[in-house]
């Protein structure tokens, strides 16, 4: 296989600028065409990063694409990535997966069927604060790890998304938004999950945008917006996960994972940097001791300050892999694990029981320097 991947895009939204943007920085990745149902969004996007516009069929036929990036709204992401393995193109897409268990299985017995690969984000966690954490974790820095705490709460998506429905319909939610971030994490850090309990409710059965350019609008909520979810660890660790679209404000940390020599406290999963705090059974409580990670380097700007991101990582990683003909990091193993602990904790909350996982994965290989600065240009 040749040394570079050709990469097209269906899915011309918000999310596509991160990609266009941050995919040149990764010498895997060689940028094609895009694709929306929308042609001027389409055109829009093409003329802004100097690649092709063409129709979702036109791109899908393009002998110079080899991977399709799937950036459609979340309930699409089955139909759109059955479309691309039908055309022969691997996949990476856009989280979750897919809305419901079954689609994801079925996505992967076609790639199975055609000799295709698929992958998913998020990738945040081959950041390089949290490569840090698990290098810390992997060698025995807070002993074995045996419990945890995850919170990912907030007002909602409806104050600064232009198009905030699809939220808060099924596919939408916190625990399928959000939770991706999380669950990938921890499956750094601590494998497969064996089962999981949940709460889960919502506040409202309606919203009201309040960003433009639908300001004044209602919505429907369909799905639950708060969850609290119990998860065992096939390893016998513990973990509480909550997320929620129904807290205004709160004084929990993003993630802190406690082992029988210490505790560790993760920054938020949604992004690639942050600082990694650890402390010993003297209970003093420490920044860890930071290093040249290439994906921990703040590359933005941003409201809150400087901010690493490196989103297009795990589909360069992806790209890396194919090269190579080893494991994606990103793989279709780990994040159809990851959809079946969401919609289990999602029937959990539902049926009011412990969901037991029908899949596993193995833990990703950790991403060091060295593999990390191979990965870019």
């Amino acid at each position: 296989m040749s040394k570079d991947l050709g990469v097209g895009i269906i899915g011309c939204g918000n999310i596509s600028t991160t990609y266009l943007t941050l995919a040149p920085l990764f010498k895997s990745l060689r940028l094609v065409a895009c694709a929306d149902l929308n042609d001027e969004a389409a055109a829009r996007r093409a003329d802004e990063y100097g690649i092709r516009a063409q129709s979702i069929s036109e791109l899908l036929a393009n002998d110079e694409i080899d991977v399709v990036v799937n950036l459609t709204i979340p309930a699409a992401h089955s139909a759109v990535s059955k479309a691309i393995l039908e055309a022969g193109k691997h996949v990476y897409s856009e989280k979750p997966l897919a809305i419901t268990l079954s689609e994801g299985k079925a996505l992967q017995a076609l790639a199975l069927e055609k000799g295709l690969k698929v992958g998913c984000a998020p990738d945040t966690f081959l950041g390089g604060s949290h490569q840090l954490a698990r290098k810390y974790i992997d060698e025995g820095g807070v002993g074995r790890i045996t419990s945890g705490t995850c919170h990912v709460m907030s007002p909602g998506m409806e104050m600064w998304h232009p198009n905030p429905g699809f939220f808060f319909v099924e596919g939408g939610g916190p625990i399928l938004d959000l939770g991706p971030y999380y669950i990938a994490n921890l499956i750094n850090f601590l494998g497969p999950i064996k089962r999981v309990a949940a709460l889960t409710s919502m506040a409202s059965p309606t919203r009201t945008i309040t960003s433009e350019p639908l300001n004044g609008q209602t919505i429907p909520v369909e799905t639950p917006t708060n969850i609290h979810a119990l998860l065992e660890f096939a390893n016998g660790a513990t973990i509480t996960l909550s997320a929620s679209w129904d807290v205004w404000s709160h004084r929990h940390a993003n993630m802190e994972l406690y082992g029988t020599d210490g505790s560790i406290f993760v920054p938020d999963p949604n992004f690639f940097g942050g600082t990694v705090e650890a402390s010993g059974r003297n209970k003093d409580i420490q920044p860890l001791e930071s290093w040249d990670h290439p994906f921990g380097v703040a590359n933005q700007e941003h409201p809150q300050g400087p901010r690493a991101n490196y989103r297009t990582a795990g589909l360069a990683d992806m790209a890396m892999a194919l090269i190579e003909g080893r494991d994606a990091r990103c793989s279709l193993e780990r994040t159809l694990h990851a959809l079946d602990v969401m919609e289990s904790i999602l029937k959990s909350g539902a049926e009011g029981r412990f969901v037991e996982m029908t899949t596993t994965c193995t833990q990703p290989a950790a991403l060091g320097i060295e593999e990390a600065l191979a990965l870019l240009r």
